[in-house]
């Protein structure tokens, strides 16, 4: 049996605001086995990026993590001191971060940025730790890379900050690895090669990868396992395989309905209708449930229904479930 490495349990995330508690993430549970990848998709909005952020407890004010457990390697990283978590941060549990353009320093040299996770978790001297940093970058495809070590962030283009940020990430080969849409400001050609960089870590250090995308090409490509996201709740969950060949939720069929596919080019995409729910005070009742054609009496007067497993390793919360291939 593959080992657990990183562990959720119904995780509540909230932001406390003056206006009332939006309530980000609302009962997550998955696991990330070691030399697997695991792939969260959704929405814009579904709770997807807190979930990564508060898996490091970087959840910026006014959210706080108000329930549930995150376990890596059999250690409750919600009772870590903060020094023991600083330290873990970046060399065992690694987060490439959305928007690379907010995430890295706008007075600081990219060399810098690139340098500081090694002079911070490794004995390497400033002069290694520098070569390291223009190696790294030439492995992210980035031409003149020691030059690059002196530039700034707002000198660098999407894709180019995007791939500093990869460099960063990837530096000490973590043991988990948290992807946020790392291929999203990429040209074809990069984010294979980025993709394939992933791969690498995998293969070379038997990493475990949590990969959050809107592609689910890229998903389709990379993972073994999705948990699909729909308001901060986890409603369908299954290996890659049996999620594209089975589609259980509502949600999760609209989402393939879509989808362009090569196989079926004249066949015309269905836009999901609606938008996702508000997550000040959301329903009690299923989350979808207002955009559903498929919602009967039951979803209207019954709570929120649980994750329970359909087939085989298949979860779905959802009263209704229905094969839709």
């Amino acid at each position: 049996m593959p080992k657990t490495l990183l562990e959720v349990r119904d995780l509540h995330t909230y932001f406390l605001t003056k206006e009332g508690t939006v309530k980000a993430v609302n009962g997550v549970s998955f696991t990330l086995e070691e030399d697997s990848v695991l792939g969260l998709v959704g929405e814009s909005g579904s709770g997807k990026t807190v979930t990564a952020l508060s898996i490091l407890q970087l959840v910026p004010f006014p959210g706080k993590i108000v329930e549930g457990s995150i376990t890596y390697n059999g250690q409750n990283l919600l009772d870590m001191s903060t020094e023991r978590l600083r330290a873990l941060r970046g060399q065992e549990i690694s987060l490439i971060f959305q928007d690379s353009g907010a995430a890295l320093n706008p007075v600081i040299p990219i060399g810098r940025q690139v340098e500081e996770i090694m002079l911070e978790h490794t004995d390497m001297g400033k002069r290694q730790a520098r070569a390291t940093a223009e190696d790294l970058l030439k492995q992210m495809g980035i031409p003149d890379s020691r030059r690059m070590l002196d530039q700034y962030p707002f000198q660098l283009s999407g894709g180019m900050a995007q791939r500093v940020m990869m460099a960063i990430g990837v530096a000490l080969n973590p043991r988990v690895l948290i992807a946020d849409e790392p291929t999203s400001n990429l040209d074809v050609t990069l984010q294979a090669e980025m993709l394939q960089r992933l791969r690498r870590l995998r293969q070379e250090n038997h990493s475990a990868i949590m990969l959050i995308t809107h592609d689910l090409g890229v998903i389709a490509q990379m993972a073994e396992r999705v948990v699909v996201m729909y308001g901060g709740t986890v409603v369908e969950q299954a290996t890659t395989r049996d999620l594209f060949a089975r589609p259980y939720h509502p949600y999760t069929w609209g989402l393939f309905q879509a989808l362009p596919r090569l196989d079926a080019p004249q066949r015309s995409l269905t836009p999901l209708r609606g938008a996702p729910p508000q997550m000040m005070d959301p329903p009690d009742q299923c989350p979808f449930l207002h955009r559903c054609s498929k919602a009967t009496a039951e979803c209207r007067t019954s709570p929120r229904p649980p994750l329970d497993e359909v087939a085989e390793n298949h979860w779905v919360a959802c009263y209704n479930t229905i094969n839709y291939n």
